[in-house]
């Protein structure tokens, strides 16, 4: 099966991870890695049948399902990512955006920017797409961008948010203090493996044996240190306090269950998102398609 992936994405570890022991073939199921340029391109690929596999977020995947796609959604992570500030930056609120230049990690529909914009029509009652100069594009190059000083902001990945924190950043919000903002509680795994129904129906054994080289994967992060020290040239930081940090939150971001609460937690979170920006925010839906989530038998 071919796995998209983002060369500078947590996928990428656990892909290494995988391959270094033999995880795949224990798992009796081929993996074909290939690299994205960025999140539009995977999406892209997926859409084209390029790729069997990405990792994206259920917001995306709903607004697919709302204008015919057949894909489908197994989480991910639950780790997130943050809107980040310069050292000494002015500003303080989402309303003091206005007019500046925001770095945004992927395109016009990921779903942090998705997220932050709704949290700007509930708190400031404005579209911060109308308010800011929006500058999309893949983490490396904005995280280059925001720190020659080019950008006033920046929408970020978790791991790139840490390693711009410990470079002065600031983080003016989290994506989880975002979802806290508009109301949800809980603990929602926004990223998961996204994949066309059809063919899941096709390959169900492939499916369910990925899933399970991918937890094996995970396992070995979650409980090994070694494993991240083989790991280290990837993680693109020689600071073994931020290789910790990183680590920690790779941890803490692993699913632990996608149960009922979490369920009603994104119908909530896909409700609200609808009301607040209607088919601007998440396309022709009104609400929630169950169907978006898949849970896969080991």
């Amino acid at each position: 099966m071919r796995f998209g992936v983002l060369g500078f994405g947590t996928a990428a570890w656990e892909v290494d991870v995988m391959r270094r022991h033999a995880l795949d073939t224990v798992h009796g199921v081929s993996i074909e890695a290939q690299r994205l340029a960025g999140t539009e391109a995977g999406k892209t690929a997926l859409l084209a049948g390029s790729v069997d596999v990405i990792v994206s977020d259920w917001v995306w995947v709903m607004r697919q399902r709302s204008e015919g796609a057949d894909l489908v959604f197994y989480p991910y992570s639950r780790a997130v990512g943050a809107l980040e500030l310069p050292q000494g930056s002015p500003i303080r609120t989402l309303a003091d955006l206005k007019g500046k230049r925001l770095g945004i990690a992927g395109g016009p529909l990921d779903k942090s920017w998705i997220l932050l914009r709704a949290l700007g029509l509930r708190q400031v009652k404005r579209d911060l797409a109308e308010e800011v100069e929006p500058v999309f594009g893949a983490p490396p190059l904005l995280e280059q961008e925001f720190l020659a000083g080019r950008l006033d902001a920046l929408l970020t990945f978790w791991n790139f948010a840490a390693r711009l924190e410990s470079e002065g950043a600031r983080p003016l919000l989290s994506v989880a203090q975002i979802l806290q903002g508009l109301g949800v509680s809980v603990d929602l795994p926004m990223l998961g493996y996204v994949f066309h129904e059809s063919w899941a129906r096709a390959n169900p054994i492939a499916l369910a044996r990925f899933t399970s080289a991918t937890a094996a994967a995970k396992s070995l992060l979650e409980s090994s240190d070694d494993e991240w020290r083989v790991l280290a040239p990837q993680l693109g930081t020689d600071d073994p306090h931020l290789q910790a940090a990183l680590r920690a939150a790779y941890r803490a971001g692993i699913p632990r269950r996608f149960g009922k609460a979490e369920r009603d937690g994104a119908a909530r979170l896909f409700a609200i998102l609808a009301e607040l920006g209607g088919e601007d925010l998440v396309g022709k839906a009104t609400s929630l398609d169950p169907g978006v989530f898949r849970a896969i038998p080991a």
